[in-house]
């Protein structure tokens, strides 16, 4: 697979000339918008739901499980990126897209009305096999709507759709927790589904639906992926499980996830991933490494904020806003023509910005460092990931004829919500054997102020500094993105 060259325009009939003009020509703008609006969607809830969250877990009593409600999302949605890339493959991603839009609202609704912990996590698992569901048909539409040269461009503008988000998600949920309640955040979001559904859908209808070849009988599911599928989610929930209650009877379930999960990850990404062998599965790596190590640590740096610094739901998920802008910044700049031979320098630049960022946000537990500066930090951090994540999106539709783009794009997001799934719970791990379970709880007594919380500030750097370390692993799988020429290995 590694070696695939781009054969994008193969199929069983003769193709059109492709249309020419940008993402917003006549020809792309109606499945554009629609495509950006489900971005948008995804983009809102997290940035809004995480600024909730340290209110939603310390009010259900549940910050000794805080990692969990985000890992859960991740969990279930590995089983809905391989059912998603199978159904894509078989019947195109129209179906897929819909159904995983349901699922995610279904989620919120959950979560939005749980009276429990447990609730709640099980909510957002709901949201996570939408979300899989979602993430991986948009992947499909981009690979058989949008000819090779747009595709840079269509997932710029998948950043972009961040923005807006990041900037307003954080105030308006940070408002609605402290003036109506944490709850209204998740209620009030499945409002958002009405646009991606009005203007995506059919637009994917006319442009992407149906088989890559609509001659060909339908391909069967394959059984066996679907049951690895079932494994992995399963083995992470698991481990995630054993992650977060540390007695020594946890080695059991862990122990069971960990059984369940290595076969399964070996037998759904491509082979040699996690010896970075050059090519794809170098790409399909480096995505989890990047997403892994800065979604664990972004998970924490509202909690870190609201109970280290005593700041406000508000303030503490807009402190993460200009991450939003310059996110949109780096994937912009990945996707200009003239940086298309520098992209591998540019992606191990990425992930230093990364590492750098992760280990540099621990320096707001010192008293006297502005809480602002960690803004800036995260903003490097945000600026990395933008050159990272939309250039393996582009490296790997390059390296995927049409009728693996389902299956490949399954591989890419599941590398990457894996890597969340096992980094996160690897940080729960430690922030709770350090003491973090009693953080939220001390603030909580003492009103939210900073001091409250002042003799755990260890349990919040175990988390940040390996994740840095994992991240300049990163930077080393960037270094082999591309084969190496026959001449050289010669």
């Amino acid at each position: 697979m590694s070696a695939l060259e781009p054969r994008l325009s193969q199929t069983s009939t003769p193709v059109p000339p492709p249309p020419r003009g940008g993402i917003l020509g006549s020809a792309y703008r109606t499945l554009s918008i629609g495509m950006i609006s489900c971005i948008f969607l995804i983009a809102f809830e997290a940035t809004a739901v995480g600024t909730a969250m340290p209110v939603a877990a310390r009010e259900l009593d549940g910050i000794g499980v805080y990692a969990f409600a985000f890992s859960a999302y991740f969990t279930t949605s590995l089983f809905g990126m391989v059912l998603s890339g199978q159904w894509c493959d078989r019947r195109g991603p129209l179906r897929a897209l819909t159904g995983g839009i349901g699922a995610f609202a279904a989620g919120l609704v959950l979560s939005g009305t749980a009276t429990a912990m447990w609730v709640f996590v099980l909510g957002r698992a709901v949201q996570g096999f939408g979300g899989g569901l979602v993430i991986v048909a948009l992947y499909v539409v981009v690979s058989r709507a949008y000819e090779e040269r747009l595709r840079p461009a269509i997932m710029a503008a998948f950043a972009a759709g961040w923005v807006v988000p990041s900037i307003v998600g954080p105030l308006a949920a940070g408002t609605v927790t402290e003036h109506l309640g944490w709850r209204w955040v998740f209620l009030g979001i499945p409002v958002l589904v009405v646009v991606p559904l009005a203007v995506a859908l059919p637009a994917i209808r006319r442009s992407a639906s149906g088989p890559v070849d609509p001659d060909a009988p339908p391909a069967a599911f394959d059984r066996r992926r679907i049951r690895l599928a079932f494994g992995i989610s399963l083995g992470a929930g698991l481990l995630q499980y054993a992650a977060q209650d540390l007695r020594w009877w946890s080695l059991l379930p862990g122990a069971l996830g960990a059984g369940l999960l290595v076969p399964a990850v070996l037998g759904l990404l491509p082979r040699g991933t996690y010896l970075a062998r050059r090519g794809l599965p170098a790409v399909v790596l480096l995505r989890g490494v990047a997403a892994g190590s800065f979604i664990a640590a972004e998970s924490f740096v509202p909690l870190m904020l609201v109970t280290q610094r005593g700041l406000s739901p508000t303030l503490a998920g807009f402190s993460l806003a200009l991450g939003g802008l310059t996110w949109a910044g780096g994937s912009w700049i990945q996707s200009t023509g003239r940086v298309a031979p520098y992209r591998e320098r540019l992606m191990v630049l990425g992930m230093v910005l990364v590492a750098f960022a992760i280990a540099a946000a621990p320096a707001v537990l010192v008293p006297w460092v502005p809480v602002w500066s960690l803004a800036l930090t995260w903003g490097v951090g945000c600026l990395g990931m933008g050159l990272v994540i939309g250039s393996t999106s582009v490296l790997l539709l390059k390296l995927s004829a049409p009728e693996e783009a389902g299956a490949n794009s399954a591989a890419l997001q599941i590398s990457d919500a894996l890597a969340n799934v096992v980094l996160l719970a690897a940080g729960g791990a430690a922030f709770a054997a350090l003491g973090g379970g009693s953080v939220g709880a001390a603030a909580h007594a003492a009103g939210g102020t900073a001091g409250a919380a002042a003799s755990h500030p260890a349990a919040f750097v175990v988390v940040f500094l390996p994740m840095a370390a994992v991240a300049l692993v990163g930077a080393w799988v960037a270094t082999r993105l591309h084969e190496r020429p026959a001449a050289e290995i010669g």
